[in-house]
């Protein structure tokens, strides 16, 4: 952790919904004119595709079935630390960025699937803002959880989260439901033991909880709709929290535990405004302090 050069990291499952919370967060950037760098989990992944696919049928080879992006074989998780503390360190550091699809390769002229060239963080910026799996992973050898200043957790529970991530994968990646199940059930051990655990470190989590049947997620014709969900949010430290005045604003929220906010799902937007905007002035606050700069913040 670090007052002078804050990081903020955003974790959860590949289909959790981890992009629409970075949304949010970029929303709350511009509007109060922050600088951050943005670090996609997915540049810390140990292959490209192709090298994926290669390392994954030579696994299989091997009787080995449940080789997988969420485990530390195949990410650079002691990068991950060392950029997380040489950022808070010095605010510097070496970013890349994973090209997902043609869109995102064409600036590049690269193919989709592969990774940037490996960049120096610019001088300048205010906050490191991760975004992917593995933003409070710990292992025997790795702690990358104890590094960010504020760790946000996404975690839809597991059957919308699986339907999430058919949906998703069927629609924009041309999957079939085989070969996302295949992926889900390659996943899991990974997933219980790296994935799970994180949301024990972090700050914040954001868990979305359906109203409706969802238990075939491997059969739903749809997702679950925002306003067909209950909004679950656990604050891992409450001593602070203006429980009143977010009950107040997030109408039709109730406690449901001392640390628990539960709001309508449609009312996440609005949740994570209310919740995240004041803990990120707050960083920035101590981030000039400890800078020994007392300018106000620009404005338009």
């Amino acid at each position: 952790m670090s007052a002078k050069h804050p990081i903020i990291a955003v974790t959860g499952s590949s289909g959790a919904g981890t992009t629409s919370v970075t949304r949010t967060f970029n929303w709350i950037f511009r509007r109060e004119h922050i600088n951050a760098v943005l670090v996609e989990g997915d540049s810390f992944h140990r292959y490209d595709r192709l090298e994926m696919k290669k390392a994954m049928a030579e696994a299989t080879a091997r009787g080995d079935h449940h080789f997988s992006h969420f485990g530390p074989e195949n990410n650079l998780f002691k990068e991950l630390e060392e950029l997380f503390r040489h950022y808070g360190e010095t605010g510097r550091g070496k970013i890349r960025r994973y090209l997902h699809d043609e869109k995102e390769a064409a600036p590049y002229n690269q193919e989709p699937g592969t990774f940037t060239e490996w960049q120096d963080i610019p001088p300048d910026t205010d906050l490191m803002f991760y975004e992917g799996l593995h933003g409070a992973v710990k292992t025997p050898e790795i702690n990358v959880a104890r590094h960010p200043d504020l760790t946000i957790g996404v975690v839809p529970i597991i059957n919308l989260e699986w339907i999430q991530k058919l949906h998703r994968d069927k629609a924009t990646r041309g999957y079939s439901t085989e070969a996302v199940v295949d992926t889900i059930l390659r996943r899991m051990p990974d997933y219980v033991n790296y994935i799970c655990p994180q949301f024990s470190e972090t700050h914040v989590n954001f868990q979305r909880v359906p109203t409706v049947d969802t238990s075939n997620p491997f059969v739903a014709r749809y997702i679950p709709a925002a306003d067909e969900s209950f909004l679950v949010i656990r604050f891992a430290h409450p001593k602070g929290i203006d429980f009143p005045y977010l009950l107040s604003m997030i109408h039709d929220s109730f406690m449901s535990r001392p640390n628990i906010i539960v709001a309508p799902g449609g009312k996440m937007e609005l949740a994570m405004q209310l919740i995240l905007t004041p803990m990120i002035l707050k960083m920035m606050d101590g981030r000039r302090r400890a800078l020994g700069t007392h300018h106000q913040r620009a404005t338009v």
